[in-house]
């Protein structure tokens, strides 16, 4: 990575930043980061929870031989951390931190990431919990930027198929238990899904985050049952990550 680029301001996604970025970014690249772990424990009533009824999604804990794989992006303009600052902090509870990130490419060098983190003082910190009770609650969950089904499903099927290094064992199990409580409860995975990611420009940037390529802004349709949509940001802002 060129000394322009370590410059640049990135930011570390682990979450729905993953496959639903929501801004226009210029590189991107797959890596990890340390001493951190995934876990469900962050409450949501903004995005896919209700303030009576508030799903889950995830935060990281420290642990000292830890390590979270996620995408590093750059960021591109004053629009995309601001609207960063709303969706993760306004909205979501999260704090910030700077943490080393480590790319995939081992011909590129570790560079500083900005990392949107929840710990126990945050307002909507959950906690931990027996995974059969995170993935009840998850299954029961909704809110304006749709399922919380949703948000762990696409997170899992990201990581498994973009970054198959990356096993999350508490990540892999509450996708087993949510799909075991789909089953159980005669539910329709595709309604809980929703409309997803759109085409073709997901598959572009999802590419682009393997492969650590640049992507020039591409337009493309809201979805007006989602975070992206109550932004009111201009189409051209949005990016995804096919999943």
């Amino acid at each position: 990575m060129d000394s322009r680029e370590t410059r640049s301001l990135w930011v570390f996604g682990y979450g729905s930043l993953c496959w639903h970025p929501g801004f226009q970014f210029g590189a991107s690249t797959v890596g990890y980061i340390r001493h951190y772990v995934r876990r469900f424990w962050q409450g949501n009533s903004t995005h896919r929870g209700t303030v009576t009824k508030p799903g889950r999604v995830a935060t990281l804990v420290e642990e000292p031989n830890g390590a979270t794989w996620g995408v590093a992006y750059e960021l591109t303009g004053e629009a995309a951390l601001s609207y960063l600052e709303t969706r993760e902090v306004s909205l979501g509870g999260y704090t910030t931190n700077v943490v080393t990130f480590f790319p995939r490419d081992a011909s590129l060098n570790p560079f500083p990431v900005l990392l949107y983190i929840a710990t126990p003082s945050s307002r909507e910190w959950a906690g931990s919990a027996p995974l059969h009770e995170i993935a009840t609650q998850i299954t029961q969950c909704s809110g304006p930027s749709g399922h919380n089904v949703e948000y762990l499903l696409r997170l899992a099927q990201f990581m498994r198929e973009k970054v198959p290094e990356g096993y999350d064992e508490h990540l892999a199990t509450l996708e087993t238990l949510v799909r075991l409580r789909i089953k159980e409860n005669n539910l329709c995975l595709k309604a809980l899904m929703g409309d997803g990611p759109t085409e073709p420009q997901a598959a572009a940037a999802a590419a682009a985050a393997a492969a650590n390529i640049r992507q020039e802004p591409q337009p493309q349709e809201e979805r007006r049952d989602t975070f992206q949509f109550s932004t009111k940001l201009p189409p051209k802002k949005l990016r995804c990550l096919n999943v």
